[in-house]
C-alpha cells in the first residue's frame, strides 16, 4: 500500500509565483497532445512541482475548476512519471470536450511517455 503523504498535493509541489511561469513559458521545453501542452523545466529546489492554466477560452468556471482537479489527480496518482527537480505546467488546449479521469489519464500519460519535441 503506498504511503498516504506520497499521494498527497503539498503546497511545496505547486509553481506559485507568475515569475516562475514565465521562466517556465521562455526556457521550458514544449510538448502537445490533443487536449493538453505540457511545459517542462529544471528548477534548483530539488523538488517535482506542478503548474496548471486553464483560460477562459476552455470553458466556463465549472469547466475550468474540474480539469484543474483532473490534473492535479494526475500529478497526485503518477508522481513517477514527473522528472526529478522539474517544474511541469499543464495547459488545456481550448475547445476541448469534458474528459473523464481515465481519458485525461491517457492523454498525459502519452504525453510525458512521448520523447521531447515542439
Amino acid at each position: 500500500m503506498l504511503c498516504m503523504k506520497a499521494q498527497s498535493f503539498r503546497r511545496s509541489e505547486k509553481v506559485t509565483n507568475k515569475s516562475r511561469y514565465r521562466i517556465i513559458y521562455d526556457q521550458g521545453v514544449w510538448r502537445s497532445s490533443r487536449f493538453f501542452t505540457m511545459i517542462t523545466c529544471g528548477n534548483s529546489n530539488g523538488v517535482k512541482r506542478l503548474g496548471i492554466t486553464v483560460t477562459k477560452k476552455t470553458g466556463n468556471a465549472v469547466f475550468r475548476n474540474r480539469m484543474k482537479r483532473l490534473i492535479r489527480e494526475f500529478f497526485r496518482r503518477n508522481k513517477d512519471l514527473f522528472p526529478a527537480e522539474h517544474d511541469v505546467v499543464v495547459m488545456a488546449k481550448k475547445n476541448m470536450p469534458p474528459l473523464t479521469y481515465q481519458e485525461t489519464e491517457r492523454e498525459l500519460t502519452e504525453l510525458f511517455t512521448r520523447k521531447a519535441g515542439r
